[in-house]
């Protein structure tokens, strides 16, 4: 599995591609947005990240909730841009 990031934290959003993962995994939106909001009260926290609500889109590899084989592309937008 590789993981591939682009982006930055003050930019206009982070980008996410991870391949290598097979077709007909579960995945979900609302999986990922609970995995990105326990991010939220972790070591070295400062005050923007406690306000800040991260959601992760994924805008290809899934289909109906299942991995399709192909590279999975995720974005995070960052809302105060």
């Amino acid at each position: 599995m590789k993981f591939l990031t682009a982006g930055e934290s003050h930019g206009r959003g982070l980008l996410g591609i991870v391949d290598g993962i097979p077709a007909g995994l579960e995945v979900a939106e609302d999986y990922i947005g609970v995995q990105l909001a326990r991010r939220q009260m972790g070591h070295g926290r400062g005050g923007r990240m406690k306000i800040e609500k991260d959601w992760a889109e994924i805008w290809c590899g899934v289909r109906y909730g299942q991995t399709l084989g192909a590279p999975i592309g995720l974005i995070v937008r960052n809302k105060d841009w």
